[in-house]
């Protein structure tokens, strides 16, 4: 079997369970030999950064304020980031970061007012990343077009972007390669009617694929519906692999390597 990386996972979740210990040894038995803890708030940074100093072969982390976690205090939260990058054992990325369209309130004008808070915050951390020529993870549901738009006027580095979960067509796709952007995939790729989104996997190439699992969130086939674990990532490898008609062995080598590129990971 051989060694893939989780670009995407948020640990936290099994910490507060008293499970991380066991999730991590499921991961390295099923072949999951690292793994970038993404960070969401400053709640999740300061573990993240242990984690990553105590398991540096195992586990890197970034540190980011999501949109959904964007909340009147995300100008202060922002001004906390830059330190992190200053550590000896530094994030791998910033991230994740974005616009969520989807957990908008229905009311107009609150609505509103979250996502202008939203995209202040999302231009300054693109700031702060093209500032420390970071890595970015983005968080896009249901703002593509405005994600792209926002990314496009930072003037951050499209090579330094990944969009995580990639859940678009390759129509969106084409976007990010014309500017040489990245999309990493999850097990949703698995998913009987997601046959856009394989498109697009397959017109962005073997050469720039990541895969990730986002736990505990979307869980791919054969767990859909349960909560989702590192280990899981080896179905959304195994499936990708034989989409794309490759061995397990190329396959493994090659997403793992454009991991390590896109987010500077040590061999």
């Amino acid at each position: 079997m051989n060694s893939i990386v989780d670009t995407h996972t948020h640990l936290e979740s099994f910490y507060k369970k008293g499970l991380l210990s066991n999730a991590l040894d499921a991961a390295v038995t099923a072949g999951v030999t690292r793994m970038v803890t993404v960070g969401t708030d400053g709640e999740d940074w300061e573990l993240y950064a242990g984690l990553a100093e105590s398991q540096p072969e195992t586990i890197d982390y970034t540190v980011g304020v999501h949109p959904t976690s964007v909340g009147d205090d995300w100008e202060s939260l922002c001004d906390r980031i830059s330190a992190y990058f200053e550590r000896q054992r530094p994030p791998v990325a910033l991230g994740e970061i974005g616009l969520d369209r989807f957990h908008l309130p229905k009311d107009p004008a609150e609505s509103e007012r979250i996502l202008q808070r939203q995209k202040a915050a999302f231009r300054e951390q693109l700031e702060i990343a093209k500032s420390l020529d970071s890595p970015v993870v983005i968080h896009s549901r249901g703002a593509f077009a405005e994600c792209v738009e926002e990314i496009d006027r930072s003037g951050v580095d499209w090579p330094r972007v990944v969009f995580h979960c990639f859940s678009e067509g390759p129509g969106e796709m084409q976007q990010l390669l014309d500017r040489g952007g990245y999309g990493s995939f999850t097990g949703i790729i698995t998913f009987k009617n997601a046959e856009p989104i394989r498109d697009a996997a397959i017109l962005q190439g073997i050469d720039r694929m990541m895969i990730e699992t986002d736990a505990p969130y979307l869980s791919p086939v054969p767990h859909r519906g349960k909560p989702n674990e590192p280990a899981y990532l080896r179905h959304t490898a195994d499936f990708c692999r034989e989409m794309f008609g490759m061995d397990d062995e190329s396959f493994a080598r090659q997403t793992t390597e454009n991991a390590y590129r896109v987010y500077g990971l040590d061999g």
